[in-house]
């Protein structure tokens, strides 16, 4: 079958869409508190997310696929898939006793909708400029590893703080510079964080600390580089 450039084009933003129902697919499992299942929906729109925008630029969407905008419909996939559905395990789950759950949801809900909607989000090198409301990524680490609430809510306010601060953070596909490390560690965080929903979060699992170490690289990769030099 011969795909002129339009279909090729049209079929990214529909693969795009699919993470809308990765989204409602999670959101049903949350409900359940079906905490596993959950985040194994989060981790395939996860990877849906990172691999529409290579194949959006490389199939020119657009120009050949402009009636539909794939910026505005990754941020609304975005905003389910790494706020809203997290946030809301986060605060049925139990992590987070009393006010402190209500203080985690709001925050993160409430800035996390200023910052999606900032102009200023993306940096001259493709990075994100302040943290780029990667909450799904958090709380599935905590769920993972189950920390004292009080360390939860400090994470949660000094990420929160830090999404509007000049703090650079990377994108592991557009971020040119070390990518042939950072994208690596996104595709073992992929990995990992599958891993470790599958086995319903076991104590034991070695997928445990390779989240550990793939979130803290991504986390602090893009900071590393504000204080080390670009060489010419």
């Amino acid at each position: 079958m011969n795909f002129t450039n339009e279909s090729k084009a049209l079929s990214v933003h529909l693969l795009t869409a699919t993470g809308a129902v990765f989204a409602m697919l999670a959101m049903l499992a949350a409900v359940e508190e079906k905490w596993s299942l959950m985040f194994l929906w989060l981790v395939v729109a996860f990877a849906v997310d990172g691999l529409d925008g290579p194949l959006a630029r490389r199939y020119h969407v657009k120009h050949y696929a402009a009636r539909f905008d794939g910026v505005l419909l990754d941020l609304i996939i975005d905003y389910l898939t790494y706020v809203f559905i997290p946030a809301f395990a986060l605060f049925k789950s139990g992590l987070l006793p009393g006010w402190t759950g209500w203080f985690a949801i709001i925050i993160i809900t409430f800035a996390s909708a200023m910052y999606f909607a900032d102009n200023r989000m993306k940096t001259k090198d493709n990075s994100f400029n302040g943290f780029p409301g990667c909450w799904n990524m958090l709380v599935l680490v905590l769920f993972a590893l189950h920390p004292n609430f009080w360390i939860i809510l400090g994470l949660v306010s000094v990420l929160a703080v830090a999404m509007f601060l000049p703090l650079k953070f990377i994108h592991p596909v557009r971020t040119e510079r070390w990518r042939t490390l950072s994208l690596p560690m996104a595709l073992a965080w992929t990995f990992f964080a599958g891993w470790a929903a599958w086995v319903d979060f076991h104590p034991e699992s070695w997928a445990h600390w390779g989240l550990v170490l793939t979130s803290v690289y991504l986390l602090g990769v893009g900071i590393a580089q504000q204080l080390i030099p670009l060489r010419d």
